[in-house]
């Protein structure tokens, strides 16, 4: 075919002026390939005047069937491919096609075969064999037809790419819900949820860091008190739970009060209320970047933000109810050996801080928070004239009484939760030494699992601190003293380190659950 017989249907017109200031959209991407370059320059003047939502058309040109899949390589965002069939080889142009779908991966781009030799490609064998999206012979491809199979292709590409958008949007929702649902502690999960906010609404990657965004979480917005910081970004960077002190800020929080979901040019920002009618507000300003799809976006992510805050309050209901019980059980235990009711609390929290200065997760140290005042339940089962015997015990009394350890031992075996497992742990080898001279199995060193070294320096700390029944309460001086000669003897050595370099954070946890009758120890 010549190329008057190509020109022979295509009558043009001069392309119209447009004036400035329009907004300029970024081109569809089209291949030609074809081993001519006539077919490719009337392609080219065919389509000139061609635009489909506002966008014009940029051409890249190709002369065989690897140099196609090489150029789709370089640019896999290309909308339409035009393939002729025969150029090097009978079916170089469908091997070249085989390549961009399998090879590549390639589905998304819309191909139209264009053939001058339909013999050698046969529309049924094409079409049933090969993924294209149109099949035409360049005898019947006159410009309206040529206009109207481009046209038609780069809708269905739109439509899939608007489609893809939708899905992976969706997909990022659900992968930033899913990182929100592992925060269990409510100003960790406001914290995340600025975080996954920024990167949506942002289209930014998750992971990078949040550039030039300032955003707040705070709860009680437009209450009668003032409202308190969850989480903040940037310059709104606080203390959890101060209270919101900038005036300005405040203002703009309590603006948004009420708005389920608002999206501007650079900002975003929602509000929920909780069970108790206490408003919390998320807001995030200065944004770089905000996707056009953002108000969808967050709407969906509002409602899975609900059921998280709902969730971890329900979970810190249950935490603090589980707390309850067992400081309930574990002062009863104490007072039934006449010990003060406030020991059990402070070696919980004793054990929590040590645990997280030796390395424990946080999960683990809320393990032993809860699970170290368990660690004399096996005492519920020794008999009171031995328990509460002033005096020193005889070596038959010694025996019995140390068989607490094993017994609270067994009362937790053979449960699947955390504080249980741990509780065993913590009753049978709080009394092992580090040196093995302890019991009940005399472990040496890091035989005892960490849970019971760190209760046993608690333990013995608060214990040499507080009056008993067999003896007063030592000087801190003293007990200090005793616990620096027992390093490396009855104390995990690091352990003691750890407590000595920061003894004033326990300090301060025996002085704030100091029992009613007692004052603070002596301090030499």
């Amino acid at each position: 075919m010549t190329k008057n017989e190509l020109l022979h249907d295509y009558h043009f017109a001069d392309e119209p002026v447009t004036g400035g200031g329009a907004r300029v959209l970024a081109p569809w991407k089209m291949l030609i390939v074809d081993d001519e370059k006539d077919v490719h320059d009337i392609t080219v003047l065919a389509l000139r005047d061609f635009h489909h939502e506002g966008r014009e058309l940029h051409y890249f040109h190709a002369y065989r069937g690897a140099e196609a899949v090489e150029i789709m390589r370089a640019h896999p965002d290309i909308a339409v491919i035009l393939m002729d069939v025969v150029m090097e080889g009978e079916s170089d142009g469908l091997d070249a096609i085989n390549r961009i779908r399998k090879e590549l991966g390639n589905h998304m781009v819309r191909i139209v075969l264009r053939t001058g030799q339909p013999g050698q490609a046969p529309e049924r064998e094409v079409i049933t064999r090969y993924d294209i999206n149109d099949y035409k012979e360049k005898s019947e491809l006159t410009r309206s037809k040529l206009y109207t199979s481009v046209y038609t292709n780069l809708k269905h590409y739109n439509d899939l790419q608007k489609i893809e958008a939708h899905r992976q949007e969706i997909a990022q929702v659900l992968a930033a819900t899913v990182r929100i649902f592992e925060k269990t502690d409510p100003y960790e999960l406001a914290q995340a949820v600025l975080e996954e906010m920024y990167h949506l609404v942002s289209g930014i990657e998750h992971g990078a860091a949040t550039v030039e965004c300032h955003g707040i979480a705070a709860c009680g917005v437009g209450g009668s008190a003032p409202p308190l910081t969850l989480a903040g970004l940037g310059r709104h960077v606080t203390i959890p739970g101060s209270v919101l002190e900038d005036a300005r800020l405040r203002a703009e929080v309590e603006a948004l009060q009420g708005q389920t979901c608002s999206v501007g040019e650079d900002y975003c920002a929602f509000s929920l209320v909780t069970h108790n009618n206490i408003g919390t507000v998320f807001y995030l300003s200065g944004l770089p970047t905000v996707r056009q799809s953002a108000g969808q976006i967050m709407d969906l992510f509002c409602h899975n933000v609900r059921i998280a805050l709902e969730n971890t309050r329900l979970n810190q209901e249950i935490r603090k109810t589980e707390h309850e019980l067992v400081y309930m059980l574990s002062e009863a235990i104490e007072k039934r050996s006449r010990e003060t009711g406030n020991h059990v609390r402070r070696v919980a929290e004793y054990s929590q801080l040590l645990g997280r200065l030796s390395g424990l997760s946080e999960p683990e140290s809320r393990v032993l928070l809860v699970a170290a005042p368990l660690h004399d339940a096996g005492k519920i089962a020794i008999p009171d004239a031995i328990l509460n015997k002033p005096g020193r015990h005889t070596e038959d009394e010694t025996v019995i009484m140390r068989t607490h350890a094993e017994i609270g031992g067994r009362m937790f075996e053979g449960h699947e939760l955390p504080v249980f497992h741990a509780a065993a742990i913590i009753a049978n080898e709080h009394h092992e030494r580090w040196d093995g001279k302890g019991y009940p199995r005399g472990l040496v060193g890091e035989q005892a699992h960490i849970y019971g070294r760190i209760t046993a320096l608690a333990d013995v700390f608060d214990a040499l601190g507080s009056a008993r029944c067999y003896k007063s309460a030592w000087p801190l001086d003293k007990t200090l003293k005793l616990l620096t000669e027992e390093r490396g003897k009855q104390f995990d050595p690091r352990l003691i380190d750890l407590f000595l370099g920061n003894l004033g954070a326990f300090l301060e946890i025996r002085d704030r659950l100091q029992d009613a009758q007692e004052e603070p120890a002596a301090a030499t």
